[in-house]
């Protein structure tokens, strides 16, 4: 596959040089303030100020996944109280949708736990996107790995964005995940971006993980060419029967500066508020969208954990004078439109 580079240590032509860990680290290292009104400023070269991306998140197919991804409930291999369903039919799925619009969602993703979808679970989810995006909202799939060829039909049903998550650095993916390795989710990236689709990818922070561990991810990140329109930030939540579930918790200003870092290293992406905001406090979640965060999932659940619920989530926004982003706002990252952060 030769269509996209994904650069790892040096810069695609025209853009600015590679965000190696040293530099990333430079910036996790400087006073928290500084940090903020950096990210701040750069996210306002690039975006609407107090605007939010508002996504739904919507499991399809739950449990019995055959990865042994430590933090996911939806392992097989791991015992927990997580439930195990089969893929839903269409027409729920479209009641799910249906209801997040009228709630004020622009975006609704579909996650199937699932190694690769099969030709045939792929015609299901086809039919999902295609009706989804009938009904006047930008789609996401989130599915596992791709095989030749199911990027495009995806796209041809229309499909805007597919998510992939790279979880965290290559150091410690290791400690994390041993059935996938990461040139095999670095390939499904290469299939989506190769078949003209969005590309949505982040990481999990505070699964154990180093400080220069977490610069490493976000050196990944940054370095695919071009990197990711969306990219979750999603916070550790821990569930018993997981290999994680007694990790110790992350410092909040410590996740609020890798919001921050994630803003300046790749300003035009949208960057996702998502997994762990049921726990953090309002102050916190004010100081994510400080620190650059323009979307969030929006809804009672995610997945299989909770999320704050979207009353709550009105509350807030009104509070912080916050309004949902105009369903046009897609990002688009041309190089040369790079605002050039002080510290790069």
């Amino acid at each position: 596959m030769n269509s996209v580079t994904f650069a790892q240590t040096s810069a695609a032509p025209g853009r600015p040089s590679a965000w190696t860990v040293a530099r990333i680290l430079d910036l996790y290292q400087l006073p928290f303030l500084d940090l903020l009104c950096e990210a701040q400023s750069v996210h306002r070269a690039h975006h609407p100020a107090n605007t939010v991306q508002l996504s739904s998140l919507l499991s399809i197919k739950t449990g019995a996944c055959p990865e042994d991804c430590a933090y996911c409930p939806q392992s097989a291999r791991h015992e927990t109280d997580g439930k195990q369903e089969p893929l839903m039919p269409v027409q729920e799925v479209l009641e799910a949708a249906r209801k997040a619009k009228a709630n004020g969602a622009q975006r609704f993703c579909m996650g199937a736990a699932w190694r690769s979808p099969t030709a045939r679970q792929l015609d299901s989810v086809v039919e999902m996107v295609a009706a989804v995006k009938a009904m006047g909202m930008e789609t996401c799939v989130t599915l596992g790995m791709l095989k030749e060829g199911q990027a495009e039909r995806l796209r041809d049903a229309g499909l805007d964005y597919y998510n992939h998550n790279l979880d965290t650095s290559p150091e410690f993916y290791g400690s994390i995940i041993t059935t996938r390795s990461y040139q095999d989710r670095l390939d499904t990236l290469e299939r989506v971006r190769a078949a003209g689709v969005n590309v949505c990818c982040g990481g999990i922070v505070g699964m154990g993980e180093s400080r220069k561990e977490r610069a490493g991810l976000i050196a990944q990140l940054a370095n695919l060419s071009p990197y990711p329109e969306s990219v979750p930030v999603n916070n550790l939540v821990k569930v018993a029967g997981t290999p994680l579930a007694d990790t110790p918790d992350i410092d909040p200003f410590e996740f609020v500066r890798t919001i921050a870092v994630a803003r300046i290293t790749m300003p035009r992406a949208v960057v996702r508020l998502s997994a762990g905001r049921e726990d953090m406090s309002d102050g916190i979640q004010a100081l994510c969208f400080m620190a650059g965060a323009n979307s969030i999932f929006y809804g009672d659940q995610l997945l299989t954990t909770a999320n704050p619920q979207v009353r709550q989530d009105q509350q807030l926004f009104e509070r912080l004078g916050l309004k949902p982003a105009p369903a046009d706002a897609a990002p688009s990252l041309e190089p040369a439109a790079d605002h050039r952060s002080a510290y790069a």
